[in-house]
């Protein structure tokens, strides 16, 4: 039981950061299918910026939303891989639209 618990708490912990956002940049969740968007920055903890770094999801990185219900999870294209990612971890993905 010990370590259910503690399992759930690092998790909260790498999940429970809200993203800042800037002027002219919204989340990746913010996005319809077919826009294309420019990755400006990553939020929340360190396990939860190391996964969406190592999916490929890095500042530069260029990202095409391919299919965004407005539920459930989304699928986005990065570095020539589609990726499905769940709303809160799109939500910690900040992006700038209309980079070309």
């Amino acid at each position: 039981m010990k370590f259910r618990l503690a399992w759930r708490d690092r998790r909260r912990a790498c999940l429970h950061h809200e993203p800042r956002q800037y002027s002219g940049q919204i989340s990746l969740v913010d996005l319809s299918p077919g826009q294309l968007a420019q990755v400006v920055a990553l939020s929340g903890g360190r396990c939860m910026i190391s996964r969406m770094a190592s999916l490929g999801f890095t500042p530069g990185a260029l990202v095409t939303m391919i299919q965004n219900y407005g539920h459930g999870p989304l699928i986005v294209s990065v570095r020539d891989t589609r990726v499905a990612l769940g709303r809160h971890e799109a939500r910690a993905v900040v992006v700038q639209q209309g980079v070309v």
